[in-house]
């Protein structure tokens, strides 16, 4: 699988990819709960983040 890179400028596309991401890892059966470790190298931070399962409202879809 190739993936490009997209460039992201704003916190609607940062959603978008976050979005994307998950649901294909959620399609292909990997539990995305949880916490995860993102290192980066030296030149940039590193974050943890943290994902959590919310409850659906009917104005959420």
């Amino acid at each position: 699988m190739t993936t490009t890179e997209t460039s992201l400028t704003t916190r609607a596309e940062l959603n978008d990819e976050l979005k994307s991401l998950l649901l294909r890892a959620y399609d292909n059966g990997i539990d995305v709960e949880g916490g995860w470790e993102c290192r980066n190298g030296g030149e940039h931070p590193d974050w943890d983040v943290i994902i959590t399962e919310v409850e659906k409202n009917e104005r959420a879809e």
